[in-house]
């Protein structure tokens, strides 16, 4: 297939760019060796999600690098650029919380995401721990022990707070600086592992409480330090030197890579992440983009224990810390742990992944193969709402091989002011793909409408006055109000399997579009259809927008306005602005 051009890449580090028939990058990779990684894709027979994209690869292209590190970082920045479909399944997302001690000007705690953590010098960071709700509680009993600033900001009078004697009175009071440096010791102990102080000062006050026939609040007492008990005993581990460190396993088998990193914070376990993804090109090239992905949006550690087989050599440059081999000790019996945990996971969820995709992007190719179209990698679905003849609204979501992709929905107030479905899928079908014409951006392989042949036709006319040859159907309902047929480009029906798994790809799309749609009708009914429209304008604040509504009253009555009629209301630049965005759609 690619036989002369594989010949005259050289045997030299680099990034390569694997491309679809429309020429957009699907994937990037790097490589110690050009010629041999590209050629492997070809010369050999590849199963599972590499198969997968070896079958849409038109064409290739190659940035050759000076070493394999620089290759790595160009890899990184074009990925980050280009956001190609199958490096987006080897990300990862998530950021885990954390507890912020902040000493000046007033001693606080809050739980914070570590991607929105700003590190100063008044600031320490606790953590990470396995989900907010961890961190919360923690934060809410150590406010309830101590009392430190709640409230945001400097306020003129003392607050509740202050007369519950949970605070000092920091806003107004004269603070003894001794007590404070006594709270944030203790505190600190205890963010750090000691656990000591804290369960004696809950100690004290549960036998206070009973002492004084407060059993409800003795009870909740009891059942913090219960809490504490129970985080405290998970995270011991047999490592004693209180550095931070994370330790690194993975486990591959069946085209897939499990992976999992323990948290270890001042000697103690405080938390994991596990993640499985499909391997497309090498298991230490893709191991090593995940890892700089996940320590570009997480704490890196004083130091990151790996498997004594694993490379680190690129690493090494891209994350700011130390990488060691562990081979034997009690540090190799955690590495052990981690792949073991890694293994485990694989094998519980493996036949669960499986089952997902051949619901999804097996249905996906299902539909493909159903409607005879060369790719299905993308598809736009369209929704009406106009309940009660007011307020229409148009929503649009987006399935990518199959599975949502909920940053490319979007959301569109119609301006005809009747209830017409044609007029409507024709208004929003020429605002969405004017633009994409004009922005040359990503099209859809398919567009589906919420409905029958009306809508399909309102479709057509707009994709071919703007020249676009995207394929359409619809989705008819029954008497049920329940997806029924699929109706096709020519208007002719295709009668739905029930039990198929197209069938119930299609009802979970149309769920999804009406449910977006529907939930925006909502809010705009409720903000008003005219104050919605002038949202979207630039300039236009509330006592603006107030005084519009006052005198035009509807949205037809604003589109008959002229610029000079506006311009009463709003200065000239910004009259022109809304005039045009009135007229832009007929």
């Amino acid at each position: 297939m690619f036989k002369d051009k594989l010949s005259l890449v050289p045997s030299l580090p680099g990034s390569y760019q694997m491309r679809n028939s429309d020429g957009v990058i699907i994937y990037v990779g790097k490589a110690k060796n050009l010629k041999k990684r590209v050629s492997s894709y070809f010369n050999r027979v590849q199963t599972g999600k590499t198969a997968k994209m070896v079958s849409e690869i038109a064409d290739f292209t190659y940035i050759v690098a000076s070493s394999e590190l620089e290759a790595f970082i160009i890899e990184i920045n074009l990925i980050k650029e280009f956001n190609p479909k199958y490096n987006i399944l080897l990300k990862d997302d998530k950021s885990y919380p954390y507890i912020e001690y902040i000493s000046k000007p007033y001693p606080k705690l809050k739980v914070s995401r570590y991607l929105s953590i700003r590190k100063k010098d008044n600031k320490k960071l606790f953590g990470p721990y396995p989900n907010a709700t961890a961190a919360r509680r923690i934060v809410n009993l150590l406010n309830r022990i101590y009392p430190l600033k709640k409230c945001d900001g400097v306020k003129k009078d003392l607050c509740l707070y202050y007369h519950i004697n949970e605070c000092l009175g920091y806003c107004s009071k004269k603070i003894d600086k001794e007590y404070l440096n006594l709270i944030e010791t203790e505190i600190l102990s205890f963010l750090n592992g000691n656990d000591k102080i804290l369960v004696k000062k809950l100690e004290d006050k549960m036998k206070e409480y009973s002492k004084n026939l407060n059993f409800e609040k003795a009870l909740e007492i009891k059942k913090e330090l219960e809490y504490i008990n129970i985080v405290m005993a998970k995270q011991k581990v047999e490592l004693h030197d209180l550095i931070n460190r994370d330790i690194f396993g993975y486990y591959f088998d069946k085209g897939y890579i499990s992976t999992c990193i323990f948290y270890l914070r001042n000697g103690k376990l405080v938390g994991s992440k596990a993640k499985i993804f499909p391997l497309i090109s090498d298991v230490n090239d893709d191991l090593d983009y995940y890892l700089a992905t996940f320590y570009n949006k997480h704490e890196v550690p004083k130091e990151i224990l790996v498997p004594n087989d694993f490379d680190t050599n690129i690493l090494e440059g891209i994350i700011n810390t130390k990488f060691l081999k562990i081979s034997k000790g009690p540090k190799k019996k955690l590495i052990d742990m981690a792949i073991m945990n890694s293994k485990i996971n694989l094998e519980n969820e493996l036949e669960l992944i499986l089952k997902n995709e051949y619901m999804t992007e097996g249905a996906n190719e299902e539909l493909r193969t159903l409607l005879k179209l060369p790719n299905l990698n993308r598809i736009d679905l369209f929704d009406n709402s106009n309940l009660f003849g007011s307020f229409s609204v148009s929503g649009m979501v987006v399935f990518k091989n199959g599975y949502p992709s909920k940053a490319d929905y979007r959301k569109y107030k119609v301006l005809i002011d009747k209830n017409d479905d044609y007029n409507t899928m024709k208004e929003v079908i020429e605002r969405r793909y004017s633009k994409i014409k004009r922005e040359s951006s990503e099209k859809p392989d398919l567009i589906i409408v919420d409905g029958g042949e009306n809508q399909i036709r309102a479709c057509k006319e707009i994709l071919d006055k703007l020249d676009l040859n995207i394929y359409v159907c619809g989705l008819k309902k029954n008497n049920k109000h329940r997806t029924n047929d699929l109706v096709l480009e020519d208007l002719s029906i295709l009668e739905l399997d029930h039990t198929s798994n197209v069938f119930h790809y299609l009802t979970k799309m149309q769920d999804e579009v009406h449910r977006y749609t529907i939930n925006y009708h909502r809010t705009i009914r409720s903000k008003g259809s005219i104050s919605s429209i002038l949202d979207d304008i630039p300039g236009i604040g509330e006592k603006r927008k107030k005084k519009l509504i006052n005198h035009f009253g509807s949205v037809a009555k604003m589109k008959e306005a002229s610029i000079e009629d506006l311009n009463e209301f709003l200065p000239k630049e910004i009259a022109i602005k809304l005039f045009d965005f009135l007229r832009s759609f007929k």
